[in-house]
């Protein structure tokens, strides 16, 4: 086909009401899909999804176009795919978000090369290395005001034997750059170590130093409470650097991996102003622009709470915006495509009460310990406010139409082990600590990992829907192209369906 006809082809089916833009997503997780699914709910658009391996997920959707490019990670193949789909597609708005922090990376680093044929929402490579390494995010926020945890910073390569800390055992310990963690490769690996004494510590860190990774590690104090302590922000500032929309949530119940640790399994929408303001301070002192979502805790002993960690992109999560109300995908669309402006001031998500879940119900009420928190939740189940971004009606295909199902129950007898390891972790903590029970530190105590493209969900179950390299199941085919949303214009390009 050629150029000239693919492009009055789409014009004639598209309709009034869409934009013409084709969202290009880097990621095959959940948070991918969520992306996809917004554009689709909002506009009718199917997005092209970007994977390095194949998954049921995004592979056997009719709302997205997934290509599977292995080694996508690797840069040069991230840039040569990239090269391919805009000289493919290069006569649409072509706008580029990443599911993981390399990716965004990725795409920041590269910005000089990808910003004449796409539309890139991020912060540029300096705000960036100043918010996404961890501890220059907590000078940052010692310098506006913003609450976090006490930190030790351990630069690898460091004695051991010189590391002192102001506090107590059991302790926190995080790579400052997930992005650099990300290719750190050793058995002990963890995306958060969670360490009961000083010798749990430094064989930690000194596994870490052995791996090839030259960053530096954050040793926190634990700060009390279980995963209903945890809360999740995620605003959205214009190009002028304002803030001009939040929307917060408490998390319920978060990935039980070792490699997933702090990814919300269920989120329910609150309202907190004190919280909202304080990060639209950050942001604006900084000169933000785009999506930011930050993971902050709330202290049981006493409602204090601190700041863990920024995303400078949307979280693997992000559906639990939408699902209330505010569809990211229209945010996006219409300051950065349209250049609508905004409404004066900062907008609060204050809409539906709302329910986001990745997990069956009986999981999710089987870990809820407060009785009122538990009957609000049921509350929801029963008036059907709760939303599995993964579950679309808008699905066309069968086999995609019963995967929520499959996946639903492989979760629910995934999560019953899991569980019970997390509850004597838990316990375990709980003791160490010297608290009252039911203020035990989380799994999640202290961050999540910023790089969620890694997984779509937790256990034996999200083997194949992964974004890690895991081979495709034998003999399933790559989603179809849907020709009323993407024309392709030679047999090259047909290939970015496949």
């Amino acid at each position: 086909m050629e150029k000239a006809s693919a492009r009055g082809a789409l014009d004639a089916l598209g309709t009034s009401s869409a934009p013409d833009v084709l969202p290009v997503i880097l990621g095959g997780d959940i948070g991918a899909y969520s992306l996809a699914r917004a554009f689709h709910e909002a506009y009718g658009i199917v997005s092209l999804v970007l994977s390095a391996s194949r998954c049921h997920l995004c592979g056997d959707s009719s709302i997205l176009v997934n290509r599977v490019v292995p080694f996508l990670e690797r840069r040069e193949v991230l840039l040569s795919t990239l090269a391919d789909v805009a000289e493919c597609f290069g006569h649409r708005p072509l706008l580029l978000l990443g599911c993981g922090d390399w990716y965004v990376r990725a795409i920041v680093e590269s910005r000089a090369a990808l910003e004449g044929a796409f539309i890139i929402p991020y912060i540029g490579e300096d705000l960036l290395n100043r918010l996404t390494r961890k501890d220059r995010f907590y000078a940052l926020c010692a310098e506006t005001g913003v609450p976090v945890p006490r930190t030790v910073v351990w630069n690898v390569g460091d004695d051991l034997a010189d590391l002192a800390l102001p506090f107590d055992f059991p302790v926190v310990a995080k790579p400052a750059s997930s992005a650099d963690y990300h290719y750190a490769e050793f058995p002990e690996k963890e995306k958060v170590f969670f360490l009961q004494d000083r010798a749990a510590l430094e064989a930690a860190l000194a596994a870490a130093g052995r791996s090839g990774y030259e960053g530096a590690f954050l040793i926190q104090e634990t700060i009390p409470g279980d995963d209903t302590q945890m809360r999740i922000l995620t605003t959205y500032s214009d190009q002028a650097g304002k803030v001009r929309f939040a929307s917060f949530g408490q998390t319920l119940l978060e990935d039980m991996r070792p490699m997933g640790v702090g990814n919300p399994l269920a989120i329910v929408s609150r309202v907190d102003e004190t919280v909202v303001a304080e990060a639209a301070r950050l942001l604006e002192a900084v000169g933000y622009t785009g999506f930011a979502n930050f993971d902050i805790k709330v202290d049981p002993r006493d409602g204090s709470h601190v700041f863990f960690e920024i995303n400078t992109r949307l979280g693997r999560s992000n559906y639990y915006v939408t699902a209330a109300g505010d569809n990211v995908a229209r945010i996006l669309v219409e300051d950065l495509v349209e250049g609508r402006p905004f409404a004066e001031g900062l907008r609060v998500a204050r809409s539906r009460p709302s329910l986001y879940t990745v997990v069956p119900k009986r999981t999710v009420l089987g870990y809820i310990q407060d009785a009122a928190l538990r009957r609000e939740l049921q509350g929801l189940y029963a008036l059907g406010c709760d939303t599995d971004p993964i579950d679309y009606d808008g699905e066309q295909r069968l086999r995609r139409r019963l995967y929520p199902l499959v996946f639903a129950f492989k979760q629910w007898h995934t999560c019953r082990a899991a569980m019970a390891a997390k509850r004597t972790r838990e316990k375990g903590a709980e003791e160490a600590l010297g608290n009252v029970p039911g203020t035990f530190p989380a799994q999640g105590s202290s961050a999540r990992p910023a790089d969620e493209g890694a997984g779509e969900g937790f256990g034996a179950s999200t083997a194949v829907e992964t974004d890690t390299g895991i081979a495709p199941a034998a003999g399933t085919p790559g989603a179809a192209l849907a020709p009323t949303t993407l024309l392709v214009d030679d047999a090259r390009c047909a290939g970015m369906a496949s």
